[in-house]
């Protein structure tokens, strides 16, 4: 992806959350020198936590049909679980443009709830994991939709109007995509690492290779471990 083309998507996307109340944290506004000062002054926990904005093509160059912008406002790390206090928890927002698919993947440890905080129809494909961790093609899929039990058929869609959710397990392969316009999302779960916690169907990344044509208006989180 163009360094140029993260910036504007980062100048929509902001404008979009904003036009359903969505006001992110100071943090996320800082430039990129500010963020190393911020970092430095006390704020580590936003380069070591990953929290920010995060755009991805998944490595494929074709973020219009295969892509995702997400940004972690809180998170935890491995240090808070391994002694059960601290933030266990994390909070993102994504946004999934129409028939863009954020392709197949299950969790390792994430369990997470997944909502349609406006906009479009969130289209989600669910498969159970089968013990070798592949699809179990037979199993029934079964999910919780907003403390209902779901049962669906292996493979099936599941379409949520805004206001809905679901919650995903690991077990849960689940690729996802907006349909009759983008769609913004919430995602709540346990502790995230985006760099370990992810198993692609496909042989693909998670982050974006970047082609810097242009100064970044805000730093990704896959440009911490350069800038901070």
């Amino acid at each position: 992806m163009k360094r140029s083309t993260v910036n504007e998507i980062i100048r929509e996307a902001d404008a979009f959350m904003k036009s359903f109340g969505f006001v992110l944290p100071p943090f996320a506004y800082l430039t990129p020198e500010a963020l190393q000062a911020h970092v430095a002054g006390g704020g580590a926990v936003i380069r070591d936590h990953m929290m920010g904005w995060d755009i991805t093509d998944y490595g494929q160059g074709d973020f219009e049909h295969l892509g995702l912008f997400l940004f972690t406002l809180r998170n935890g790390n491995a240090a808070n679980v391994a002694r059960g206090m601290g933030p266990l928890y994390a909070e993102k927002l994504l946004i999934s443009e129409e028939n863009q698919i954020s392709p197949m993947h299950h969790h390792i440890k994430k369990t997470e709830d997944i909502i349609n905080r406006g906009g479009g129809t969130l289209v989600l494909e669910l498969w159970t994991r089968s013990d070798d961790g592949g699809f179990d093609e037979t199993a029934p899929v079964e999910v919780l939709t907003d403390g209902q039990v779901r049962r669906l058929k292996p493979g099936e869609h599941l379409a949520l109007a805004p206001g809905e959710s679901v919650t995903l397990e690991p077990w849960h392969w689940h690729a996802f995509w907006g349909e009759g316009g983008r769609v913004l999302i919430g995602e709540v779960s346990n502790v995230n690492d985006d760099r370990t916690d992810n198993i692609f169907r496909d042989p693909i990344g998670r982050f974006s290779q970047l082609d810097e044509d242009a100064a970044p208006l805000h730093l990704l989180v896959s440009d911490y471990d350069d800038w901070l």
